[in-house]
């Protein structure tokens, strides 16, 4: 255990001389939170106070109380001339209202207006304006409709059989646990890109640089090596997720969360068990990242590979985060693990079997990978790079 301990001090050391190493994980500690803080203020600035909406609007004149509406909600009809009060162009959809010539005439006897809204759905940039637009168009329509029934002496709510009364259980946790269920996502995520670097370095690297050889050459037992790597790449996993953590506590804070009627709060408790959750995760990744560098034959070819395995467990978050996973991916790593901390954000009872059953999966998985790593290091085609 002892030699264990001092191989993993000598590879943290070898590491922190890398200043390339531990700036790469740092950016991502650092860097990722604060993006995603901006990214939330942006988001969170659109919408609780919707930009004005500038659309092309064919034959206004005949719908004037329909375009005063629009107005009030802040669509309005814009053109390649218009321009803002501070003589600034207008930035004008590319959405266009058709309002039919018999407009006025169809309304006053009371019946169905025609008016054509043209625009591209496939548009992402399009499609938030366009569904605001028919939002309110379909708004002013069942004003007009009850002013109608009014008319005719007609109660409204006789067109309404069922009257829906929805009581939102959610906390304000809860509801930021939405919100922070894609936080969540890259603070795992931390787990398998702080480490990265040094996993390569260690391995790949060290081939290149012919001290595996070297070290392989002492009397110490392969399974010896191999355990002080993985627990190396662990240190600097766990080190990356506690420093995300930290800035994202930091950061979050910043946020104007109560404009959308909830909170997002990284208390101590998630910390905590974040980390805890975290440990098996971050020996799977060293253990993935040091396997898959060892089976490359050079430093750049084991960044190709690994940047292209990493996108499996990027994958199993992201169906974690936004609930699209079917029920056996729950058991699997990372998805149950985020799932249990997804729950214990949305003050939810922690699905212990599920976390459980995952995180020995992780577990095992990472013993499997330690185990094929050390047999492949007594192949000589495996140290020497053949």
């Amino acid at each position: 255990m002892n030699k264990i301990i001092t191989m993993v001090r000598k590879e943290l050391i070898d590491a922190a001389r890398d200043k390339r190493s531990v700036m790469a994980g740092l950016y991502y500690a650092i860097g990722t939170p604060l993006m995603m803080c901006g990214m939330f203020m942006l988001l969170i600035g659109q919408m609780s106070s919707p930009e004005d909406l500038n659309i092309k609007i064919d034959n206004a004149d005949n719908a004037p109380d329909l375009i005063k509406y629009l107005s009030s909600q802040g669509i309005s009809h814009g053109d390649s001339q218009s321009t803002n009060d501070e003589g600034d162009k207008l930035d004008v959809k590319d959405i266009r209202l058709v309002i039919s010539d018999d407009y006025a005439a169809q309304m006053a006897k009371g019946m169905s207006a025609e008016i054509t809204l043209i625009a591209d759905k496939s548009n992402e940039k399009l499609q938030n304006s366009i569904r605001r637009l028919e939002r309110n168009l379909q708004t002013y329509s069942a004003e007009m409709g009850s002013l109608r029934l009014i008319a005719r002496g007609i109660d409204p709510r006789v067109v309404q059989p069922i009257k829906i009364n929805v009581e939102d259980q959610a906390t304000p946790d809860s509801k930021g646990g939405v919100i922070l269920g894609v936080a969540t996502m890259t603070m795992i995520y931390a787990v398998f890109i702080s480490g990265m670097n040094l996993a390569i370095d260690t391995s790949a690297g060290e081939r290149e640089r012919n001290s595996l050889s070297l070290l392989l050459s002492h009397p110490v037992s392969t399974r010896s090596i191999v355990l002080a790597k993985v627990f190396s790449v662990t240190v600097f996993a766990m080190l990356g997720l506690l420093l995300t953590l930290i800035m994202s506590k930091i950061s979050y804070a910043f946020v104007p969360w109560q404009e959308l009627g909830f909170t997002v709060n990284i208390s101590t408790d998630f910390i905590l068990l974040m980390m805890l959750i975290g440990l098996p995760i971050a020996m799977m990744a060293a253990s993935l990242q040091l396997f898959v560098s060892f089976m490359a034959k050079t430093f750049k070819e084991a960044q190709s590979y690994l940047t292209l395995v990493l996108i499996v467990p990027m994958m199993l978050s992201m169906a974690a985060s936004y609930n699209i996973a079917p029920d056996t991916l729950q058991w699997l790593p990372v998805s149950g693990q985020q799932q249990a901390l997804i729950a214990f954000i949305k003050g939810r009872e922690i699905p212990m079997l599920q976390l459980l059953l995952s995180s020995l999966t992780t577990l095992i998985i990472a013993a499997g990978l330690t185990f094929g790593m050390e047999r492949s290091l007594k192949s000589e085609k495996i140290v020497f790079g053949l």
